[in-house]
């Protein structure tokens, strides 16, 4: 009886709205300090889309339609650069700010809570206000342009990222993604977004000590992305000696449908059309402005938790690695799941060349370029949301909603898991990794008993608290590691990993 009542509240909500001529911010904007022939992006179009008013019902529906009203007022009043661009990233940051306290707060009232969509039409608006803002002073393209970066950074959650500085606490940074694919349903969510809204300052208790998670939305765009947006997320958290490191990154984005993909291998390759209908087909291009590997990778296999996510039992959703890849070999496309091939072109990772794919590849390709081989990182791929209603007039009922929470919770829950492992700090961790390497006959049983009988003497002096036996004994496992890579019994990979973490130990009992 109760779903009978709320689905037909819902349908007459819809009804009447359909009755009621909705007239969007942007039609009313104010002409004197906006000048509407300037150009604006096909995502931006899409607000005033006549067929369809579903974006300006979820504004009022949400109550996030005062942001926009607030905005234009605030740009309109404006009358210098330098307050536009302190206006500009206080406005991006309170909008950030509310969407997440709207999203965390189980008392919200209106719209479902779970959802990601208000948070990205009010930007949309914001948007096309900075690009047809027309003030009485000069403002150049340059200007404008700078503008609108303010407001993205700000409005997703980068400008905001907060890490403690105490070793103690475990530092997880994750990243979801605007709604996307609107040119062909303007309806649509994006449940890695909506986690991520859900996940942003989440401070949660881990086997090994409390953590705090913060999490960021990226766009869909590939101007964007060329122009370094994923660097500037992950790269300031990932360099060595910082003190907010970070201790697992972990891009996350909408996958196949019921099913949790932790894609193995990220490819060199991007392909597909974006938000604003830009394509591309091609190789992933390099930014300048953050360290690159000096071999660029055609594939970055995943360096996620797998098995502790995996057994985590954290929802309704089957959760497994996928390491389907294609490749170039010989002039011929290949595709197939065991591994990338020495020499062969990347054509695809697991989560195919679009946009997920790309967060993936290039947050671990600056990654490696910072020397971060110790850190995990990687994508989720998470369940693809159904049930949007039939009924077109309708963007939003009990099934569509009950299908989204569940997706959405069960991501958070997977984070979760991946956060209780982490970055290894620690001689008994490293001991962990010397174990998986001989079970899995990545090294042979001498060389981890010499590894292992060093790291137990380590581990010692770890809970003793000797810096001075710790700093010693870490000193003379580097030698060993250096002496195993020569006689080739450490693969350059494994060798890098153990020593990374080696010297991260040592800097923290400096």
């Amino acid at each position: 009886m109760k779903k009978f009542l709320v689905t037909l509240l819902m349908f007459m909500m819809m009804i009447m709205t359909l009755f009621i001529p909705f007239k969007s911010h942007a039609d009313q904007m104010d002409s004197d300090c906006f000048n509407e022939e300037l150009p604006i992006t096909d995502e931006e179009l899409r607000i005033d889309d006549p067929d369809n008013n579903t974006p300006q019902r979820i504004l009022e529906d949400s109550g996030f339609d005062i942001y926009v009203d607030e905005f234009q007022e605030a740009l309109c009043e404006a009358n210098d650069l330098e307050t536009t661009k302190s206006m500009v990233e206080e406005k991006g940051s309170e909008l950030w700010r509310n969407a997440i306290e709207r999203a965390q707060n189980k008392n919200t009232e209106g719209l479902d809570r779970y959802d990601d969509r208000p948070l990205y039409w009010v930007r949309q608006h914001m948007t096309k206000f900075i690009r047809q803002w027309d003030p009485e002073f000069s403002l150049s393209e340059n200007d404008r342009m700078e503008l609108l970066k303010e407001l993205e950074y700000s409005s997703r959650g980068i400008n905001s990222i907060q890490f403690s500085e105490d070793d103690d606490v475990k530092r997880i940074l994750v990243s979801g993604f605007d709604p996307y694919q609107l040119q062909n349903e303007v309806r649509r969510s994006n449940p890695s977004g909506a986690a991520a809204l859900q996940l942003d300052g989440l401070e949660i208790d881990t086997e090994n000590g409390p953590a705090i998670i913060q999490a960021v939305n990226l766009p869909v765009r590939w101007s964007d992305f060329d122009d370094g947006i994923v660097e500037d997320v992950f790269a300031p958290y990932l360099e060595k000696g910082a003190s907010k490191r970070a201790d697992l990154i972990m891009t996350i984005s909408q996958g196949g449908a019921r099913q949790m993909a932790i894609e193995g291998f990220a490819g060199r390759w991007q392909s597909g059309v974006d938000n604003e209908m830009a394509s591309r087909s091609g190789v992933t291009p390099p930014v300048e402005n953050w360290p690159m590997p000096s071999e660029l990778p055609e594939f970055i296999e995943t360096t996620l938790p797998i098995e502790e996510m995996v057994n985590a039992d954290t929802g309704p959703w089957r959760v497994h690695r996928n390491d389907q890849i294609c490749e170039v070999i010989d002039s011929e496309r290949i595709c197939h799941t065991d591994g990338p091939t020495e020499g062969a072109e990347a054509r695809s990772g697991g989560g195919g060349a679009y946009l997920s794919n790309e967060s993936q590849y290039r947050s671990n390709r600056v990654r490696l370029g910072l020397g971060a081989v110790d850190m995990p990182g990687g994508h989720l791929h998470i369940a693809s949301l159904e049930f949007y209603p039939s009924d077109k007039s309708m963007y939003i009922d009990e099934d569509f909603q009950s299908h989204r929470q569940v997706t959405v919770d069960q991501t958070v829950d997977l984070v979760k898991a991946a956060a209780n492992k982490g970055r290894v700090k620690t001689s008994e961790g490293m001991i962990e990794i010397i174990e998986k390497y001989e079970s899995n006959e990545k090294i042979d049983n001498k060389t981890a008993r010499l590894l292992k009988t060093h790291l137990t003497s380590l581990d010692h002096f770890e809970k003793q608290n000797s810096d001075n036996k710790v700093i010693k004994h870490a000193n003379g496992l580097k030698e060993l590691l250096d002496h195993q890579l020569e006689e080739d019994l450490l693969s350059k990979d494994q060798h890098e990993l153990l020593m990374a973490t080696t010297e991260n130990l040592i800097e923290m009992w400096k």
